[in-house]
């Protein structure tokens, strides 16, 4: 699923929020970050508790939803680090 991203205030840096549709989602930490084949990954938490996976493709910066995870329950998985 292709999504709009809200960039930081450089283009190399992370984004700050994310839309899927009309629901806009603001990034509260970047969890994870690593490079794939011709990608940049990020997983993030969102201000809405879930865990995303965001894609970036490097050729042209298009930005696609790669995964969303939330606990069967509505609770937050845990973080590490916390």
């Amino acid at each position: 699923m292709e999504i709009t991203i809200e960039p930081g205030p450089e283009p190399e840096e992370t984004p700050r929020a994310f839309s899927l549709g009309p629901q806009r989602r603001r990034i509260e930490a970047v969890l994870d970050r690593w490079p794939g084949s011709g990608h940049l990954y990020l997983k993030v938490r969102a201000d809405d508790g879930g865990i995303y996976i965001l894609r970036r493709e490097d050729a042209t910066g298009r930005w696609e939803l790669w995964l969303f995870e939330t606990a069967a329950d509505g609770k937050l998985p845990p973080v590490s680090g916390r």
